[in-house]
This record gives structure tokens, sequence and C-alpha cells, in this order.
């Protein structure tokens, strides 16, 4: 790792992954099956054997897969619980020359899991971070679904209590690009009930089991998924992928009308100082916004 001595007075780290020096090990961070154990990549078994140690989230769950290729390597545990005390005691390793690999309980490893926290800590010591591509349910999920797959977001697994879950979807409902998420077999069919009550009935595709005996994609809307539910009672872990936001010609018509820029004050300002009376402005707004009287009413009695 070297440090550029720009223009900027920001110092840029650049990483050279093959030209480092011998003084210290390199952190690689290596995908594992996400299910199917032959979605294992020649490098990434090399890889395994070659490090000097392995990191991963759940030592019993990684002891199959090392078990199933014979790789030897000695194993520390780093996961949520212990990533502070093991975090610095696995960039001091590294620090003294020894190679380690990261690794998820499936797929890659520092997606919805701590290992950003240690990559951050390695980069910091300018060690080098290097990563070991495979498998990854989200982007399998995507590439399968028939949504657009140019312009995707990947929001990982959501808030478990209802106002957080409901504050996170509300930020997300106008965005137009295509949204990946995981979800929990225990969790899914109240997550599916807050996107069509927040959203509305959009696309969606429900993949569970990727690349195992009993992998499934429910392609429909969002009600009909969450029917579909109803009668198939939810197994295994679930990737959902929802259609972005689609603004309807109602809502076009709404953008170019001529109280578009106006407040929902300055709108009822606007009927008030045309003589209606403060009831019949709030009715008016009303209509003209599409939405509930009561809604206005609430806005502008807002503190």
């Amino acid at each position: 790792m070297e440090r550029s001595e720009g223009v900027s007075d920001k110092a840029l780290n650049i990483q050279k992954s093959y030209q480092s020096s011998n003084s210290m090990g390199t952190l690689y961070l290596v995908a594992t099956p996400i299910g199917n154990l032959e979605d294992m990549t020649f490098r990434a078994i090399r890889t395994l054997k070659e490090v000097d140690w392995i990191a991963a989230e759940d030592t019993r769950q990684t002891r199959k897969l090392l078990t199933h290729y014979e790789i030897p390597t000695r194993m520390v545990s780093y996961h949520e619980h212990n990533k502070l005390h093991s975090g610095t005691e696995l960039v001091r390793l590294l620090l003294t020359g020894q190679s380690i690999a990261l690794v998820s309980d499936a797929g890659l490893p520092a997606i919805s899991d701590p290992g950003y926290e240690l990559v951050k800590l390695a980069i910091a010591d300018n060690i080098p971070v290097v990563p070991i591509p495979g498998a990854n349910a989200a982007l399998s999920a995507l590439i399968v679904s028939g949504l657009p797959t140019d312009r995707f977001t990947f929001a990982g697994f959501l808030p478990r209590d209802k106002k957080h879950l409901q504050q996170a979807l509300e930020k997300l409902a106008t965005r137009e690009e295509t949204l990946i998420f995981y979800e929990s077999p225990h969790r899914v069919a109240k997550t599916l009930t807050a996107m069509e009550t927040i959203w509305g009935n959009r696309e969606i595709v429900l993949a569970r089991e990727l690349t195992k005996r009993y992998e499934e994609m429910v392609r429909g809307t969002i009600a009909d998924a969450r029917l579909f539910l109803e009668n198939h009672p939810p197994l295994g872990e679930y990737c959902l992928v929802v259609g972005g936001y689609v603004q309807t010609q109602a809502q076009l018509d709404a953008d170019n009308a001529w109280w578009a820029d106006l407040t929902v004050h300055e709108h009822t300002e606007h009927y008030e100082n045309l003589g209606v009376d403060p009831k019949e402005a709030i009715k008016k707004t009303a209509i003209d916004r599409g939405v509930p009287k009561r809604e206005v009413y609430n806005e502008l009695h807002r503190t």
C-alpha cells in the first residue's frame, strides 16, 4: 500500500494488490457457496488452503465446507459479538506478516455482516485487502427476477420494529430502481404487508433457497405474493426483488399542475385569498392534490 502525494489536500490510499511487501499479510475476502457446494471457485479453494488463518462467522458451519474440500487451515472466530476484540487481534496477525481469509456463512463476506469493520481496520493500517469473488444471493435473485437490472439498490435486512420499518420503506418509496432485500421466513409476510401499504401493489419476486434443492422463485405483485404465502407457509431464507417507483399519469399531471410548487399552506391560502372560507379551501386543496381532507388539515396544524 502507498499514499499518493497529489494536489488534493486529502491523501489517497492506493493499493497495488499483487505488489505488496513481505512485511505484512493480506486480508482476503473469500466468497463461499450460498447453498450448492459446487459454486466454490478454484481460486477460493486455493486461497483458503494457502492462508495462515481463516476467520469465520460460524466456525461450525465453515468446518463443513473445509472438510468437504479437505482444507486443513486453522480457523478463528469473527462475528458480530466478538468483532471488537477479534478484529484487533486479526489486524495484529496481519501486521506480523500472516495472511487471513475472511468468510461468512454463505456468499460474500462484509455484506450484511460485520466483515466491513475488519476491512476498515485493515485499510487504516495499509494492509492489502483482496476480493475473491463468487456466489451472492442478492445478485443471483436479481438476474433471474425479470425486473430491470440496469439500476438497483441492495437494502439488506429491513428494521424489525414496525415504526422503523415504516420509516425505512417511506424513504425508499420514490426510488425508481429495482430494490433488493433479505428477509427471514418468520418476517416475510409482515414485510410484504408493510410494502403493499406504503408502496402500493408493485411487481415483486420472492426468491428462496437459492442454488439449493428447493430453489423457488415466486413472481407477481406484492398482493399476489402475500396471498401465496398464506397458502404456502414461508420456508427458508428469502431474497425479495421489488420493482421501483413508477409515476402514474395522475401523478405526472399533478407535477405539472399550477399548484405543484406550492406548500399545503400556500395552496390553501391561495383559495382563501380568493374569498373561499377555510373549510372549503381545505376541501379544494385536498381535491387538487388527490389526498384526504384529513391529511391537508393535519399538515396545516402540524407544529
